[in-house]
Formats: structure tokens, sequence, C-alpha cells
């Protein structure tokens, strides 16, 4: 399970998005993340004809007869609009979905297809399963034999089956995270990907506890517990089914500045504590340009995986994303995603350190001297430059 790196750049003089990750190479850092848009067979080989780096499929789980999903379970939030209105941009977006809700030798086929019919692409499975031992071996076991390139393990669903310890259940409890963590790696022979969930206190203590006890990479963030909020016409809460709700999972573009705010946290503790070995960090969280993606990578994000951006704008995203990763590469004259990871982390610091930091600056302001301090200081050769001293404008 040992990773390596491989640069290489664009004999065009293009910038090179690819990249290698826990030894998965891949042409672009663009990742589908686990949900809709990779749900099935059909859409999962429509990614990878429009170029995605890699597809995370829907979370399996052994069995799917208890996975039981409602209709609606979306709900939006719309910038400068109230609930309920369909004008405005979108800038968040919830769900109540589950994981697949089809049965897993079905998945474990489209699986084994695509890997046939894309030997050379990157093909995650996203799984999660109850708390048992022999459960998760079983659950691990019957995927690898798909061939497969990596798991994912959901640690992170914010709502569905916590009664049955899944999902965000085991990723806020570092003790059974720890012992999970440990069941899995013991098993899994691909890399293994822990997704961690926002809502805890310290999402960079867990995300260690996962590296900790075998795992090769980390994603975040997964979804925010959230409730989308109240109909005020009807009274009854989004999404509304048979007039009722429950909290679900927030994304979209509102949540772009949070999750910027757990990648770092994790950024920093990983280059504290796994500097120089082969781990990774997959981003997630409101991704629509490559914009977005480029703040995660400087952040020091391998990958950047997308979701509910491919539910609003379709598949045909990632050229967006390529291109405009492209141009903010060529702009700083990088050629490689390597050139960038993790440039910006160190221009993060304590408000302490921000207050002294200051003081100094204007310390040295006022030490440098603005035009002459006597006439005894005029001089014949640099008379002019002397007086463009002293003008203020």
């Amino acid at each position: 399970r040992a990773g390596f790196r491989i640069f290489c750049r664009d004999s065009s003089g293009e910038p090179d998005l690819s990249v290698t990750v826990n030894g998965l190479k891949m042409p672009n850092p663009f990742v589908i993340g686990s949900g809709p848009p990779g749900t099935n067979y059909t859409v999962m080989k429509r990614a990878f004809d429009e170029g995605w780096g890699g597809v995370i499929a829907k979370t399996v789980s052994l069995d799917a007869s208890k996975v039981i999903n409602v209709t609606p379970r979306y709900a939006r939030l719309r910038a400068g609009a109230g609930n309920g209105s369909a004008k405005g941009e979108i800038i968040g977006w919830q769900n109540i979905e589950l994981i697949s809700d089809r049965p897993l030798e079905t998945m474990l086929k489209e699986f084994k297809q695509l890997k046939e019919e894309y030997p050379d692409r990157i093909l995650i499975a996203s799984i999660m399963e109850e708390y048992d031992e022999s459960a998760w071996h079983e659950l691990i076991d019957r995927v690898e034999q798909t061939g497969v390139d990596a798991l994912e393990i959901n640690f992170s669903c914010p709502h569905g089956m916590p009664e049955r310890r899944m999902g965000a259940a085991v990723g806020q409890d570092c003790a059974l995270l720890e012992e999970v963590c440990g069941w899995i790696n013991s098993k899994a022979s691909v890399p293994v990907w822990a997704k961690m969930t926002p809502n805890v206190t310290d999402i960079a203590q867990a995300a260690g506890v996962s590296l900790r006890n075998g795992c090769e990479g980390v994603s975040a963030i997964n979804t925010i517990m959230s409730v989308m909020g109240i109909n005020l016409n009807t009274l009854r809460p989004e999404p509304c089914v048979e007039g009722y709700s429950t909290p679900g999972g927030y994304s979209a573009k509102a949540v772009h500045p949070i999750a910027l705010a757990k990648v770092l946290s994790i950024a920093r503790m990983m280059k504290n504590e796994f500097d120089g070995q082969d781990r990774s960090l997959s981003a997630i969280g409101g991704v629509e340009t490559g914009g977005d993606a480029a703040e995660f990578i400087l952040l020091g994000a391998n990958t950047v995986q997308v979701c509910t951006g491919v539910m609003m704008h379709g598949y045909g995203l990632v050229k967006k994303l390529s291109s405009e990763l492209k141009e903010f590469m060529k702009k700083h004259g990088f050629s490689s995603i390597e050139d960038f990871r993790g440039h910006s982390l160190e221009y993060f610091t304590t408000h302490t350190d921000l207050v002294r930091r200051q003081k100094e600056a204007i310390r040295a302001r006022k030490a440098i001297k603005k035009g002459l301090q006597s006439d005894k200081d005029w001089t014949g050769d640099g008379f002019v430059k002397e007086t463009e001293s002293m003008v203020s404008n």
C-alpha cells in the first residue's frame, strides 16, 4: 500500500494538472464526491467520459434493504430570497438522502464493469457499515474483489442511522473511530481514505486518529448538519415530506469558507505530524470554480471533490474547473499542482502574532525618513530626487 509521486510537465507549455496520490495516478485533481453523481454505472461512466480525474461511488453497505429514501429530499437556499423562492442564485443546498438503496451485488457488478472498461481510471468505493468487525471485513473483501483502486470510509454522514453506529456516529467518537479504523486497515489491501465530519469540535483530532490507525488519507468535509428553513407561507420545514422534515446535510457555495477552515486545520496537523509521509488530503466543500479548487490546493489538498456542484451544473463542469485552474497556474507561473500545493499554509498564524507583526510594521514605517530633515541636507547631484521626495501629489 506504499505510494509514490510522479511529476511531469506538458511539452506544450501548458500547466500539468495530473496528480499521483497514494500511488493513484489521475489526469487532474478533480474527483466526483460520493453521492448522487456516483450512484450507478451510467452516471459514473459519464463522469469518466467527461474527464473527471476520479470517481467516488455513492456509499454502499452490506444490506441495502434497510435504506429507504423519501422524496422530496433536497432543499435549496437562494441569495437574497426568502425560503420557498424560485428566484436568486443558489448558494446553499440541503439533503436528507441516505446511502445507496441499490443491492450491493448490483453495485459490485457495476464497479467491476467500470474497471474493465476504464482500467486506467481511478474508481473509489465509499463504504459504511454497522459497528461489527466481521461486517466491515466482509464488505471490504467483496468490494475489493471488483478491482476498485481505493476505499473511502464514510465516517461522516450527518443523518440516517446513528443508532446503528454508522456514519458520523463513528467520526464524532475518537475512541470508536480508532477501533473501527483498526478493523478496516487490518483487512484493506488498497489505500483507505477516511471521510471526516465537520460536526465536531476539533476535526484535526479525528483526522489524526484515522491517519495514525492506518488510513492513507482523509477527505473533508462532509455536509454540515442543518435545518434549511421554515416556509413562511405553509409554516412547514424544508425539504417537506408529507408536511414534515428532519435535519440534514448542508452543502454548496455557502459552506466553502467553513470547509476551508476545516481543511486548514487538518492540513496543519498533517504537516506537523505526517510531513514527508505519503498521506493525502482530499478537500470537499462548495467547489464550483477553478478558483475554489485552487484555494483548497493552496492549503495543502492533493485532490478536490465535487458533488453538489455536479448536481447543479452537470458533469461537464470538470472542463470549466480544469480550464480555470490552468489559468490560475499560468498567472502565477506554476507548472504543476505540486508547485503550489500548501503554498498558503505559512501565512496563517495566531492573533497574538498578528498584533506583534503589525506593531513591528508600524514601527518600521515610522523609522523611514520622508524628505529632507534640514536645509543642510540638500545636495547638487541629487537635487531633483530630493525635491520629488517632498512632493505630496
